[in-house]
């Protein structure tokens, strides 16, 4: 298993990438979730197989047409016990 943190910056908010992130990720099988930050960016963590996680990496670095990724920030984190991917409030 691999699970990433991912802080993505842009324009972001407000274009419907967190629930587009829902649907991508429930499509690649992975678990998680994602939220807005207070400060613009959309951060998640994704876990999965690494073939997934990479596709769910792939599609965030892309973002819902609308949308505008200037960049991802991705730090490997250690796997957790969850299930499904979620939608979390503004942090």
């Amino acid at each position: 298993m691999k699970r990433v943190h991912v802080l993505v910056r842009g324009e972001v908010q407000g274009v419907g990438y967190r629930y587009t992130a829902k649907m991508m990720a429930d499509g690649a099988g992975v678990t998680g979730w994602v939220r807005n930050r207070a400060d613009g960016a959309v951060e998640a963590e994704v876990q999965g197989t690494p073939a997934a996680v990479d596709e769910m990496l792939a599609w965030m670095a892309e973002g819902p047409p609308g949308g505008r990724v200037d960049g991802a920030q991705v730090d490997d984190l250690d796997a957790v016990d969850e299930s499904g991917f979620e939608v979390r409030a503004t942090a």
